[in-house]
């Protein structure tokens, strides 16, 4: 049995799930999201939870049954609470100036780096006290569908990822960068 999978979802006051044709819906005040039910899988409203079943116990429905529980649970805590990342530009020169469309980054390249922000993110650009050298400003990214979040921190820190020997560039803020030695310490 899938631990993940048995266990129910709470559903808070003030937000609607709904059951439609293999797509489980989440509404509330904030945000509409859905996510596709595998095949095999059943979900149930009970009161004020959310239950999902499966019809067999053969593989992979056990995995189905935990990443649909999962995908709902995460749903429902996006429409209430949303989620966030935050990423650390750290680098002698190195910006970025958030706007309402798009960020605008300067990164040490010979150009400035327009990266539009999508529908239903938001991100914010302040400095905060941190202990790293260097340091020029921090990224939060936050939205209410948890993959956009992770997959937009995922392309943003792809722009400059932490160079190996200064550690230059845009980290997630709780990463740890490794620096190597270099010349002087062989």
């Amino acid at each position: 049995m899938s631990r993940v999978g048995k266990k129910p979802v709470k559903i808070p006051s003030g937000v609607k799930v709904s059951i439609k044709d293999g797509v489980l819906e989440v509404e509330s005040k904030k945000a509409k999201l859905s996510s596709p039910i595998p095949a095999g899988i059943h979900f149930k409203l009970e009161g004020d939870q959310l239950v999902a079943y499966r019809d067999s116990d053969e593989r992979p429905m056990p995995a189905y049954h935990g990443l649909a529980r999962a995908l709902a649970a995460n749903n429902v805590l996006g429409v209430t609470e949303g989620f966030s990342k935050t990423l650390d530009i750290v680098g002698i020169g190195f910006k970025a100036d958030a706007k309402a469309k798009a960020v605008t980054f300067s990164l040490g390249y010979s150009h400035p780096i327009e990266f539009p922000i999508p529908e239903g993110i938001s991100i914010k650009a302040e400095k905060l006290p941190r202990t790293i050298q260097n340091y020029v400003t921090t990224l939060t990214i936050s939205g209410a569908d948890r993959q956009l979040v992770g997959q937009v921190a995922a392309d943003i820190r792809s722009l400059r990822k932490p160079d190996a020997y200064k550690g230059k560039g845009i980290r997630y803020t709780n990463e740890t960068v490794r620096l190597k030695v270099g010349k002087k310490g062989a």
